[in-house]
């Protein structure tokens, strides 16, 4: 501090435009380099949250079935209120009560409905339109995966396998899974 009649004389101290510009362009360069992974970060949360989602549905409707000894059927809707024949889940799924070994739609109206994930693919294995639990809680004929990816990008995917015994893994989808799962979304 500078003195001025022996009375201490404060100076205002400032930025100058050099020192704040500086200052914006080492933002602005912090900022371009983490929005990326800002957004990969947000991408893959989004597709973790559907996956529980969806997993949390195919244990739900093994649930059903052993609890009410009832086939219980998780299928793919577009509307909230029918199936769909669709390997694409992405509109949503509906679980509910069948009566015959290929009945396509439920008997009478859904115990769960889950909305749709409009900024993912959700694919599921070819030839696999429906999971059908029985009684006993297996998930009849053949494993089934759920691909899960947003669209068109194959770098963030998640798998979810039903076995035909109705346990339900969650997994990394392989390469190839990944692919078609971006390809057709």
């Amino acid at each position: 501090m500078k003195r001025e009649n022996g009375v201490p004389r404060r100076t205002h101290g400032g930025y100058t435009l050099i020192e704040q510009i500086l200052v914006l362009a080492i933002a602005t360069t912090l900022l371009c380099v983490g929005a990326p992974a800002l957004g990969h970060l947000r991408t893959r949360s989004h597709l973790q949250a559907a996956g529980s989602d969806l997993a949390a549905a195919l244990r739900a409707a093994r649930n059903l079935a052993i609890e009410t000894r009832r086939r219980t059927l998780l299928c793919p809707t577009r509307d909230g209120q029918q199936c769909s024949d669709s390997l694409h889940w992405e509109d949503g799924w509906l679980v509910g009560h069948y009566q015959s070994e290929k009945a396509d739609q439920l008997n009478g109206a859904a115990v769960w409905v889950t909305g749709g994930q409009p900024a993912l693919t959700i694919l599921s294995t070819t030839g696999r339109k429906r999971i059908r639990f029985q009684p006993d809680g297996s998930a009849g004929g053949s494993n089934a995966t759920f691909t899960l990816c947003s669209r068109g990008d194959a770098r963030v995917t998640l798998a979810i396998t039903v076995a035909s015994s109705g346990r339900i893994l969650s997994t990394h989808a392989t390469a190839e899974q990944a692919q078609r799962c971006a390809s057709e979304g």
